[in-house]
């Protein structure tokens, strides 16, 4: 028996993924479960980078930080990144629409390979300026930076980062201070 045709798998639309209980993601028509829920480092993790990335960007007034909110790239992906930096206005809105600068990602067990590889190339696809991959299992980080249309390691000069936003907004990250 051969591989199955694209024409018989389902294929679900934002309208579908509106109607669904839980947490889930929706990658070129297919449905990914969020759960379990995320361990308590990983919620440890992403609680202190957030407060870091928000008093980072308190005088910024276009750029904002995000725990997970639905980004709606067309009708058959939507998006739940664990933390994200926009440099739009969205605290009224259902779910962006636009590529946030930045990304973050904690690796969990049941979200590792879709984060490292699938998610990896949308957001490059996508034009999300940073990528930041957070493994809780060995307190590692990696930042990757758009250069042209592919992302390229940045060279990590010690333990922070400075992050370079819209409207000369920057961020200062102590990755030290996360774990």
């Amino acid at each position: 028996m051969g591989a199955i045709r694209q024409a018989y798998l389902p294929n679900y639309t934002y309208d579908d993924y509106c109607r669904w209980e839980g947490r889930w993601e929706l990658i070129r028509g297919v449905p990914y479960a969020m759960t379990p829920a995320p361990t308590g480092k990983h919620q440890w993790i992403s609680g202190k980078l957030f407060t870091q990335l928000d008093e980072e960007l308190e005088d910024c007034e276009i750029c904002h930080v995000s725990m997970p909110m639905d980004w709606k790239i067309d009708e058959h992906i939507v998006l739940q990144p664990d933390l994200f930096v926009a440099c739009i206005e969205f605290k009224n809105q259902k779910y962006i629409d636009r590529a946030p600068m930045m990304v973050v990602e904690v690796l969990s067990p049941s979200t590792r390979e879709k984060d490292l590889h699938l998610k990896f190339s949308i957001y490059e696809s996508q034009g999300v300026k940073y990528y930041v991959i957070i493994d809780p299992e060995d307190d590692s980080w990696q930042v990757f930076q758009l250069s042209g249309r592919k992302y390229k390691k940045a060279k990590n000069p010690g333990h922070t980062f400075q992050f370079e936003f819209e409207a000369s907004c920057k961020a200062e990250v102590d990755f030290t201070k996360i774990f």
